[in-house]
């Protein structure tokens, strides 16, 4: 069960993350404005977005971790795919902008003037983001947080990009200047390729999409080894934001008296709830009969 004492690493995170995007926001876009390269607008652009996804990251991680009130019986836990979707959509804006001046400068065909500032730019954003996603990868599975991973994901293709930029700030360096539109529209389409990405998963998690087959196995593993279940007709799941719902039909023998029955579901249940990523578990009885002996569907 989530807890706001078990949630003070992923708030914790999420600062981080949003203190370092803002130190690489500042640096980029003055050396963005002093300069005039693409490369680096865009990589502060995708700072930018950064900075607002943290900022998104950190309040869903707050409402998420709210207990379940009268008006949310199951929780808040939708909190954190609705701001990565928020995230997402904002990426792509922010890439398709900087495609179209990307175009425009490679049509134009003018030189973009700099020094040494802005390779140092981008090997101190390889260092930062490196750093950044080793962090919030491990506090995003630490509080099984989509929003984090995706962050600790973001902070990795960051990593990526500015390698990409720094070789074409190289290149354009040596006098090889239409390398920064090319290589600015690279990375604006790869700002579109992860907002894409990050929208698909929480979409996925608002629309309720099945668990894993492992973590069904697991369940499945986990009610068969309770004293008193002879079988299951039926296991179903669905995401409720970052957390598992469970249904599940077991079988007890007819002949069990329902004091006991309810004993033998409700042992079930307390089973299935010990898994991390199991916020709830509702667990009917149906009478075991000989054709019930298959593990039934699941989904």
């Amino acid at each position: 069960m989530d807890t706001m004492a078990k949630r003070q690493p992923a708030r914790k995170a999420t600062l981080l993350g949003l203190y370092g995007n803002a130190f690489l926001f500042i640096i980029k876009m003055v050396i963005a404005i002093k300069s005039g390269s693409l490369i680096i607008l865009a990589e502060a652009m995708d700072s930018f977005t950064d900075i607002v996804a943290s900022i998104a990251v950190y309040i869903s991680v707050q409402v998420s971790a709210k207990k379940a009130d009268e008006g949310h019986p199951f929780g808040h836990h939708r909190a954190e795919p609705i701001s990565g979707l928020i995230v997402a959509v904002i990426a792509g804006m922010a890439g398709m902008e900087l495609i179209h001046m990307s175009i425009t400068r490679l049509i134009s065909g003018e030189a973009v003037s700099f020094g040494i500032a802005p390779l140092l730019v981008l090997l101190v954003t390889i260092g930062t983001k490196a750093s950044m996603k080793q962090y919030l990868e491990n506090a995003g599975r630490k509080v099984n947080s989509p929003a984090i991973l995706a962050s600790a994901k973001d902070c990795k293709n960051d990593v990526l990009v500015a390698l990409g930029a720094l070789m074409g700030m190289t290149g354009a360096y040596y006098g090889y200047y239409l390398l920064d539109p090319i290589l600015g529209m690279v990375v604006s389409l790869w700002i579109i390729r992860t907002g894409y990405s990050i929208g698909v998963d929480n979409i996925d998690y608002l629309m309720g999409k099945k668990a894993s087959e492992g973590l069904i196995k697991e369940l499945k593993k986990k009610a068969l080894g309770i004293e008193g279940v002879r079988g299951l007709n039926e296991v179903r799941t669905h995401h409720v934001g970052n957390y598992i719902h469970v249904e599940m039909h077991i079988n007890v023998d007819g002949e069990t008296s329902t004091t006991e029955s309810h004993r033998i579901g409700k042992e079930v249940q307390r089973a299935l709830e010990s898994l991390e990523s199991v916020d709830k578990a509702f667990v009917h009885i149906d009478p075991w009969l000989p054709r019930n002996q298959g593990l039934g569907s699941s989904g």
